[in-house]
């Protein structure tokens, strides 16, 4: 089993990100990878409902609330006045997998895969972004840039994935360099 392997998918917001993440994640399961996806929040946001236990748990004051089930479990941290956890960090905390997919943290320094179209008319992101590895769009591109993947051709982009994820460590460790900071490396 090789190391665990990261990538980010990025894009303007009506760029189809989580639409080609839904097609993708099936597609890299029938491969047989177990596949992680990390998503970032712009703003407060709610995984559990209103009445539930684990909502009042969260909403007494909880900082922490775990819930198990035969079939699955999660686990909700608050923050508090603690500041947001670095994508280095959250990657910390992921669970033994072959890929993660990383959507969103557009800023972040960790390899990525731009979805682009034109007819949003938003400017692409990676003549500013020199850790855009590949563009998927449904247009062709002019003048220089990364290599391109039809964004229409599932199967290509999912090679493309695979083809320019880095691995987990290697990445955390950039990220933290980055940020000049470091921490204990994933097991």
């Amino acid at each position: 089993m090789q190391p665990p392997r990261v990538l980010g998918i990025t894009g303007w917001s009506g760029s189809g990100k989580t639409t080609l993440l839904t097609q993708l994640i099936p597609l890299l399961v029938q491969q047989g990878l177990r596949v992680t996806t990390l998503k970032h929040a712009h703003h407060a946001f709610d995984v559990d409902t209103p009445g539930k236990d684990s909502y009042e748990h969260r909403k007494a004051g909880a900082s922490e609330v775990i819930i198990s089930s035969a079939r699955r479990w999660v686990q909700m941290h608050e923050l508090g006045a603690e500041p947001e956890p670095t994508l280095a960090e959250l990657l910390r905390r992921v669970s033994r997998c072959d890929l993660v997919l990383v959507e969103g943290f557009k800023r972040e320094g960790h390899p990525k895969l731009e979805v682009y179209r034109p007819t949003l008319g938003k400017p692409t992101l990676y003549p500013d972004d020199p850790r855009i590895v590949a563009v998927a769009t449904d247009q062709p591109l002019t003048g220089a840039h990364p290599p391109t993947v039809d964004l229409n051709d599932v199967q290509a982009v999912a090679r493309t994935v695979l083809a320019c994820a880095r691995p987990l460590a290697t990445v955390i460790q950039e990220l933290d360099e980055a940020l000049g900071t470091g921490g204990p490396m994933p097991g």
